[in-house]
């Protein structure tokens, strides 16, 4: 249940004139301000009362604030240094319910910083959202220590995610989303409820981990996708021709060498991938 705000809690307006919390381009910052559609957001997982969360580029604290109101001890990582006093004044109306790490998401590892298992929730900057999804799906152990990632994606980077095969945004980051994991589309949020509006679009996508398949190494899967995506216009004989008897090894299970990359579902890449960890085990 969502708390009211503290009768005192400034409007985030007045957080971004205080600090003087101008977007940063550079950052790829693009702020919220709509409290009730920050509500929204931080409802995606469920429940968050007295649940762990994790967030990256809270900025002026937007969303931050809707994970406290929905009763979560959060964590954010913020490299921003202009946000820190912002956030630090948030944190004294809620006390001892959010910690706050000044540096960059891409450089540090959430598991490393939070106790037991936790949500991940975040208005990814857009120039850095891609390659934290990518770190946090490949996770070697698994089921990974985050229960669920909700996270705001340029539209088109959120269809890639959640794209099925023989369907133009279905590529390596459909893939990686699919293999152990479910992922939907959560919530579209039109351009103009940012502070600056962006030029695109943007949808919220929740993942969720599923069990991973037995007898399967992420690397291969890996390799395997970075091979038939890296040159998605060739037939796999061709495609995937640096791998030993590729041949053989797409008639053994099922896929015709004369196909591209991204006819294959998720399933058959993970088939593919298991003959060639027996292979070779």
């Amino acid at each position: 249940m969502i708390s009211p705000n503290p009768p005192s809690l400034p409007a985030l307006r007045e957080v971004i004139s205080k600090y003087g919390l101008d977007a940063n381009k550079a950052l790829g910052q693009n702020f919220l301000l709509d409290e009730q559609l920050l509500d929204r957001i931080a409802a995606i997982p469920g429940p968050l009362h007295d649940q762990q969360v994790f967030e990256v580029g809270p900025g002026p604290g937007g969303l931050t604030r809707a994970l406290l109101r929905a009763g979560a001890y959060v964590t954010v990582v913020e490299r921003d240094s202009r946000c820190i006093p912002a956030l630090e004044e948030l944190s004294t109306y809620f006390p001892n319910r959010l910690t706050i790490i000044e540096d960059d998401a891409l450089k540090i590892n959430p598991n490393d910083y939070i106790e037991g298992n936790f949500h991940l929730l975040s208005n990814l900057p857009y120039n850095i959202g891609s390659a934290l999804a990518v770190k946090w799906l490949s996770e070697e152990i698994w089921p990974p220590k985050w229960l669920s990632l909700s996270l705001m994606f340029q539209k088109e980077v959120a269809m890639r995610i959640v794209a099925k095969a023989a369907t133009k945004p279905y590529g390596r980051l459909s893939i990686l989303a699919g293999w152990r994991s479910n992922a939907k589309i959560a919530m579209n949020v039109h351009r103009s409820a940012f502070t600056p509006p962006p030029k695109i679009m943007s949808a919220v996508v929740h993942i969720v981990p599923k069990k991973a398949p037995d007898n399967i190494r992420h690397k291969t899967l890996e390799n395997i996708t970075a091979l038939a995506f890296g040159q998605r216009r060739k037939m796999l004989r061709q495609s995937l021709k640096p791998i030993a008897n590729i041949t053989k090894a797409l008639e053994t299970v099922g896929i015709s060498p004369t196909d591209r990359a991204e006819v294959i579902t998720v399933e058959q890449y993970i088939e593919l991938a298991r003959y060639l960890d027996a292979l070779s085990a």
